[in-house]
């Protein structure tokens, strides 16, 4: 017996469009050689062992019966939150009115624009400095909203400068991402710059999300700041543990800023089911009042990028930007035109054929094109492994 046919799948699920680590990983299986282990430098995912007393706070939390947790996360962890924002930048905020908990930023990322995009307002624009996180423009997108790229450039240190986005633009902006220490070419913002951001988006009034999921990870200059050092207002910054502490497996994180937006979030998110377990809320808050394994954190990233950095220096191979984060944001070497974007996926599929994984800059949007993002997430072992593997590469000076 046959009925009608369904109705049709939102338009984004039958573009047929990949996810760039999707797309990434279909052709490492295709290229990589047959019984050589990958050694993978694509998605920013740490190989570090999470440390022994967050693994211990959680197994101490799991119950014997499990309830259903709050939305809004345990006063403890909320608490916890606060304080470490007080320590870590100076920044005061109530625990009950600008802090609610994540499972991890990447959910936070994707739902934001839900409540930010208001169907047939003319406030519909969400603008992405690219190349970026790639689920900024998935939640944008499927929220309704319409992204507009601005890229980042060389010449501006791979930092975003509000000047680049037309005047018409901010006026039907809802929603500005920043990203610092940015992803994937770890340029840091300056404080001056922010400072023009942050009265932008007051002047328009339009809301700022500031995702700061590497605070705690910098090699160059002092220590980063946050945007919300520049008051509440229109501003939410996003902060997780999957960095700092070695747990993305964890899905941990939290948001915190202007009260109007955190009450809105309250009510918003109970209906999409992203309450954190009791027992990862747990750890999370040890982890967040404890700083003395940030700094051993840092020192096993640097120790694997003083090795590549060495390794690109020897060869030629020329590094951009790149003072924080665990990434390397490397211009792909022997390409005649990267504005096409060619270079960088020839070299990265050259780098796959010796089980090494790296992902193209133009798999990660406009900008992108021609450049190479190492993600130092591998152990020293497996770094010096690849480094090893990178004297096959053929038709590269060494």
């Amino acid at each position: 017996m046959s009925g009608a046919a369904p109705g049709p799948l939102h338009p984004l699920l039958t573009s047929g469009v990949e996810y760039p680590f999707v797309k990434l990983e279909r052709r490492r299986r295709e290229l990589a050689p047959a019984g050589v282990a990958s050694i993978n430098f694509g998605m920013g995912d740490p190989r570090e062992e999470t440390p022994l007393f967050i693994r211990e706070a959680l197994q101490r939390a799991v119950p014997a019966v499990s309830s259903y947790p709050a939305t809004n996360g345990k006063p403890e962890l909320r608490a916890a939150c606060a304080a470490w924002l007080a320590r870590r930048y100076g920044v005061r905020v109530d625990p009950e009115l600008h802090v609610l908990p994540a499972n991890g930023t990447k959910e936070a990322v994707f739902t934001l624009a839900f409540a930010m995009i208001s169907p047939g307002s003319a406030r519909d624009t969400v603008v992405i400095p690219t190349p970026a996180y790639p689920v900024y423009e998935g939640g944008a997108r499927y929220a309704g909203g319409k992204p507009y790229f601005s890229p980042l450039q060389s010449a501006d240190g791979w930092r975003f400068n509000p000047d680049r986005v037309p005047e018409e633009v901010w006026k039907r902006t809802a929603l500005l991402w920043l990203n610092s220490p940015h992803n994937p070419t770890g340029a840091v913002l300056d404080e001056p710059t922010a400072a023009r951001i942050v009265a932008l988006a007051r002047r328009h009034g339009l809301w700022v999300a500031s995702d700061e999921a590497y605070g705690d990870l910098w090699f160059e200059g002092d220590a980063p700041g946050t945007l919300l050092a520049h008051g509440l207002d229109n501003l939410i910054g996003l902060y997780t543990l999957s960095k700092r502490s070695a747990m993305t497996g964890f899905r941990s994180g939290f948001m915190a800023g202007d009260p109007t937006l955190i009450e809105a979030l309250k009510r918003f998110r109970p209906s999409v089911g992203v309450a954190t377990p009791d027992f990862i809320q747990d750890a999370a808050i040890v982890a967040w009042n404890d700083d003395a394994h940030t700094p051993a954190t840092r020192e096993v990233y640097a120790a694997k990028r003083r090795l590549f950095l060495a390794e690109f220096a020897r060869r030629g191979w020329q590094v951009e930007a790149s003072q924080g984060t665990f990434y390397l944001w490397m211009r792909a070497p022997g390409g005649s035109r990267p504005e096409d974007g060619s270079d960088d996926v020839a070299f990265v599929e050259s780098l796959l054929r010796l089980g090494l994984v790296t992902t193209p800059g133009s798999f990660l949007g406009p900008g992108g094109e021609g450049f190479v993002r190492w993600a130092l997430v591998p152990t020293l072992a497996q770094c010096k492994e690849a480094i090893a593997r990178l004297g096959q590469l053929a038709g590269v000076a060494t």
